[in-house]
């Protein structure tokens, strides 16, 4: 690992701490030639590929699902760490059910899953982009099982 601050090639490492999504590793460093200190994280990458709707394939991009999240949660009260979760999920449940590959669409609708429970606003942001609502008529749609389930808890 070359120091951020004076690129030497060498440094020890001070603290590893496994993150709570079980797939980023934070470890605190100090570099041996200037002695100063930074942090670098580690991520598991994963295996699965995705196959998109025109059958192309691409591996599964952590950072891309974090700014799709991020645009759906964006001026909701969301945490980075709520987001983590679900993306730490979405993970875990293709890691555990997938072996090389998965359609786009499995990983859309695991999305959702995980944002119809943590935000109800960001899901319906997140499904109108997925599922590409033509109309209001598509949001009725979407959103009436929901308000069905909102009546049922008065």
């Amino acid at each position: 690992m070359k120091c951020p601050y004076c690129l030497e090639d060498n440094d020890r490492v001070l603290d590893s701490r496994a993150s709570q999504d079980g797939f980023t590793i934070r470890r605190r460093r100090e570099c041996l030639g200037c002695r100063r200190r930074y942090t670098t994280y580690e991520r598991i990458e994963a295996t699965v590929k995705i196959v998109k709707k025109d059958g192309s394939r691409e591996s599964f991009d952590h950072a891309k699902m974090k700014r799709g999240l991020e645009k759906a949660c964006w001026k909701r009260p969301i945490s980075d760490e709520q987001l983590g979760g679900v993306i730490a999920a979405v993970e875990n449940e293709l890691e555990a059910n997938f072996e090389s590959e998965v359609e786009s669409r499995h990983v859309g609708e695991l999305v959702m899953e995980q944002l119809r429970n943590l935000d109800e606003v960001a899901y319906v942001r997140f499904a109108s982009v997925y599922r590409q609502f033509k109309d209001v008529r598509d949001f009725v749609e979407e959103l009436r099982p929901m308000l069905a389930a909102a009546r049922k808890m008065e």
